[in-house]
């Protein structure tokens, strides 16, 4: 909360840098209290539902103002729509996760969580920093955020994460995964955030795409079968 506080009082000052990063620091927060929930054994309904208050404060409301004042201010009513929309489903996004049943909330996220979104807009402001995007038309922009707020009330699915094993022994081709991943963002931080948080947010489009896909050739395979039983 204080971090969601933070990133609005620094979007006032138009220090934008600043409030991407007071979103980052709220994300590894978020990442880490519910983990740290699990460990120590003191989940609760009471935790459950600040969390998602803290979420629409950090996740929904302040990229939504940044996003607004930083890029979406010059389009007028267009641009505090598309901020508005990205609120709006964040919100909706948090309630439709705190009314699913615990067993379906472990195995994976339905539709792209709002931490997630909020990275991708926290990450793009601070690359922006460079000049990366200053020669992309800015209406790309907007079907851009557009975009994130459906992502976040679809029904895609992204993995959870939430049950990785730390104490058990990992293949070595994952394990060098990870060190790889260490060593690049070690080496452009500000580059591998904003590849892992866009990486993350196309994870739900492709694993439908892929499984589609998939559906589409087994069907065809069975019913190739199939005729060649029918045939005398």
């Amino acid at each position: 909360i204080f971090c969601g506080f933070y990133a609005f009082i620094a979007v006032l000052d138009q220090k934008f840098y600043y409030a991407a990063w007071a979103i980052v620091i709220a994300i590894i927060f978020d990442a880490l209290d519910g983990r740290i929930a699990r460990l120590t054994n003191t989940t609760s309904e009471f935790g459950m539902h600040y969390d998602s208050l803290a979420d629409i404060i950090s996740f929904g409301i302040a990229p939504a103002f940044l996003i607004y004042v930083w890029k979406l201010k010059p389009f007028g009513r267009i641009g505090w729509m598309a901020a508005f929309l990205f609120l709006l489903c964040a919100a909706l996004r948090l309630a439709r996760f705190n009314a699913m049943p615990e067993d379906k909330r472990s195995q994976h996220f339905i539709g792209l969580p709002t931490p997630g979104a909020a990275a991708v807009i926290a990450t793009i402001v601070i690359i922006s920093e460079d000049g990366i995007f200053d020669s992309l038309h800015p209406f790309i922009l907007v079907a851009f955020f557009y975009m994130l707020a459906f992502l976040m009330v679809s029904n895609l699915e992204y993995p959870a994460f939430k049950k990785l094993g730390f104490k058990k022994r990992v293949p070595f081709a994952r394990f060098l995964f990870v060190v790889l991943v260490l060593y690049v963002f070690a080496t452009i931080p500000i580059f591998t955030l904003f590849a892992i948080s866009f990486s993350y947010a196309l994870l739900g489009p492709l694993n439908y795409l892929y499984k589609t896909t998939k559906n589409y050739w087994v069907t065809q395979k069975e019913d190739k079968a199939l005729e060649r039983k029918e045939k005398p």
